[in-house]
């Protein structure tokens, strides 16, 4: 098949283990990201098989339109970035797997990372130093602090074990059934979600982005935070009501946040307001963006290209497509 990568920013899939899946195929990788949809789609025009970077690219129904070449798509996890119906209109088979037994580790790693320089003052600290200013100010000790955990899954118990392993208390809030389950499990659960985000000196954010989570964290969850807490989102950007982080921010509570994610991606303005606020640390999405990840999610990938080729395609999240 005529396979075309899109996104690899870095050229970095063809150099893993799981690339050899791909052996026998046609491949292009592309190594820039292009929005406009007229020169995106004479670029992949002939693609028999698109692979996606996760959200990297949103796929519509104008892109899709002008494919006619294209016959499946293949990618890992949750899908809000793709045109569901319009692939199905266009004869596109979308296939991804919805890992349920998996932890993203390095998402877990960054996160914790993202915790200790927002709770350190890292990012200022090393600015100072490199700068021939010494020390920049006090940072906080994480042992006997609240972290609050919002979202009941595997990464945020992940981010759990790190705390207790760093001396912290977690408290969670979810759903409905992820406060069930919590409890089920023994875990604390905050009195309410006012004191959660009240009470916690670290608040970090662990859902999954669907239309019933946008916008989960609203701007009076924010302004209930404490002037001297920490808010961290290595989810995604979605998940917080648009716009309230930065006014969050503005008025001081929460004093700092530290987020991979953003409503905008990629985010290449250095004077936008949110990535430019002297209180936020910010990374560029690289939660899922490690060697080792890579191999696991685009193994699955992979698999799915090739299960399409043999006939027998997996993983088919709009099945009324595949005919045979």
């Amino acid at each position: 098949m005529k396979v075309h990568i899109i996104d690899d920013w870095f050229d970095t899939l063809r150099r893993l283990p799981c690339f050899e899946k791909l052996k026998g195929h046609d491949v292009t990788i592309w190594n820039d990201h292009v929005e406009n949809i007229p020169d995106l789609s004479r670029r992949i025009g002939d693609a028999e098989a698109l692979v996606l970077f996760r959200e990297r690219t949103k796929i519509t129904r104008e892109l899709l339109d002008r494919l006619p070449n294209l016959k499946m798509i293949s990618q890992r996890g949750v899908y809000p970035h793709i045109d569901v119906p319009a692939c199905t209109d266009n004869d596109v088979l979308l296939c991804s797997n919805m890992p349920t037994g998996s932890t993203n580790f390095a998402a877990a790693e960054l996160t914790w990372a993202l915790i200790m320089a927002g709770m350190r003052d890292l990012p200022r600290q090393m600015d100072s130093v490199k700068s021939g200013h010494w020390q920049a100010g006090v940072g906080k000790t994480l042992r006997g602090r609240r972290l609050g955990l919002y979202g009941y899954g595997r990464i945020a118990k992940a981010v759990a074990s790190y705390a207790r392993a760093f001396g912290m208390e977690v408290v969670w809030w979810a759903s409905d059934k992820g406060r069930e389950k919590a409890k089920a499990d023994g875990e604390t659960l905050a009195t309410s979600r006012q004191d959660f985000f009240a009470q916690s000196d670290v608040v970090s954010v662990h859902l999954r982005l669907k239309p019933e989570t946008q916008g989960a964290v609203t701007a009076e969850d924010l302004a209930c935070m404490r002037s001297d807490a920490l808010f961290v989102n290595t989810s995604r950007a979605g998940l917080v009501q648009q716009g309230a982080l930065l006014d969050a921010l503005i008025r001081g509570r929460p004093g700092m946040a530290a987020v991979d994610v953003f409503e905008k991606e990629p985010l290449n303005d250095p004077a936008d307001p949110l990535l430019s606020h002297p209180n936020l640390i910010a990374t560029p999405h690289i939660g899922f963006v490690t060697e080792d990840e890579f191999d696991i999610q685009f193994a699955d990938i992979f698999d799915q290209i090739n299960a399409y080729a043999e006939h027998a395609p997996i993983h088919m999240i709009n099945p009324e497509v595949w005919n045979g």
